[in-house]
């Protein structure tokens, strides 16, 4: 029996993690208002700007571990009271999403099962009527375990050639099973939403759905600093129709969410621990009461986080700024909810949690990308507040 996923708000070892975020402080008499780098340190939320005025600053620290254990700061309260406090914050404090400067990067088609879905995205052309069909036609011609298949392999070219003569090839095959990984731009810098707030869908899809995923905090240097939890909102009927239609289908205002926090490696807490993790997640409607629970076990993924790293930035590619990578997702929900045969999306409204013990619970609601509010504050407006504050 498989048991019931816990989603507990923040790391279960929190007195030993070592967190870093984002807050909005609000202005006060005797200061400006504006957005914080904040560290948690036995549950309090500690404001380390003085010390990196951006997250991408501090993560290009040589001294990045001492600063958010030691660096001196000013307590903001207690960090549960402000994951708790979601979108209304707390003590004049809000939670933002934990990165600022980086690029937002998303690797696709990561899981055998996300790579059958997405070819039967392709073949029904966006009519999600079609899907369960699809997938049995699918499942019997292949009759392959994909999960076994070694992208690049000879085994996988041999499937490729195999697949190609039976008229079943498909642009997702390609780079589910290919030597080249999937590797887009989600969204741009300083528009990524955190915990507690919206999500939004393009008012055109409607066959839709979560995504949820770890993300790795990587530095300019190229190197993994860290981890944190994602939901790379997909809008299945919108990208089926045309790959092309990429950009549409995934950056939307409030598409991409990231948090609670970033959580930095160390000696308790490595990339082995992701490789190892097991997300969790949860929808709840609130107009149907309708549930879904569903999980992604990252020792599945076909490809090594590294390599995904690897694909993205190196001599082909720098990211002065450092960059997030969502590392895909194995969780394709095709529990029907309005129909028999209509398989799942979203309503409004929907709460969607997704949880991982050693990262905690990232909570959104989902709306419409033109009904929520509109996203105003991106990179100028940064450095013009952090230089108000004197902090630049």
């Amino acid at each position: 029996m498989t048991t019931a996923i816990q989603f507990s708000p923040l790391p279960a070892d929190l007195d030993t993690a070592l967190l870093v975020g984002r807050v909005w402080r609000d202005e006060s008499a005797d200061a400006v208002g504006g957005p914080a780098v904040v560290a948690v340190r036995q549950g309090r939320l500690v404001d380390i700007t003085r010390h990196a005025a951006t997250v991408a600053d501090l993560f290009d620290r040589a001294d990045l571990l001492n600063i958010v254990r030691d660096a001196e700061g000013q307590d903001l309260g207690a960090a549960l009271d402000l994951v708790q406090a979601g979108a209304q914050g707390a003590n004049g404090v809000r939670l933002l999403a934990p990165c600022d400067l980086q690029a937002i990067k998303a690797c696709g088609v990561t899981f055998a099962v996300s790579l059958l879905e997405r070819v039967i995205e392709e073949q029904a052309k966006g009519d999600p009527a079609r899907a369960g069909e699809l997938r049995a036609q699918l499942q019997a011609s292949i009759g392959t375990n994909l999960s076994e298949i070694e992208p690049g392999s000879e085994a996988a070219l041999r499937l490729k050639d195999e697949l190609s003569g039976r008229g079943l090839w498909s642009q997702y095959m390609e780079v589910g099973i290919g030597p080249y990984a999937e590797v887009f731009t989600k969204s741009q810098p300083m528009s990524a939403v955190g915990h507690g707030v919206e999500v939004g869908l393009h008012p055109a899809s409607h066959w839709n759905n979560p995504e949820p995923e770890i993300v790795l905090a990587v530095n300019s240097r190229g190197e993994v600093v860290g981890g944190t939890l994602g939901n790379d909102v997909n809008l299945r009927d919108i990208e089926g129709r045309s790959a092309l239609l990429l950009g549409k289908a995934k950056d939307n205002n409030a598409s991409c969410a990231i948090g609670p926090f970033i959580r930095l490696f160390d000696g308790g807490f490595t990339l082995d621990t992701l490789r190892e993790a097991e997300v969790g997640m949860l929808i709840e409607g609130v107009d149907d009461g309708f549930t879904l629970e569903g999980r992604s076990r990252m020792r599945e993924i076909s490809r090594d986080p590294l390599d995904l790293v690897s694909q993205t930035c190196g001599a082909h590619h720098q990211y002065p700024d450092g960059f997030m990578l969502f590392l895909g997702t194995m969780f394709s929900p095709i529990k029907d909810r309005d129909a028999p045969g209509k398989g799942f999306t979203h309503h409004a409204g929907d709460r969607v949690s997704i949880s991982t013990p050693s990262l905690g619970t990232l909570v959104n609601t989902v709306q419409r990308s033109d009904t929520i509010a509109p996203w105003t504050f991106g990179v100028r407006a940064l450095y013009k507040n952090l230089a108000q504050r004197g902090l630049i």
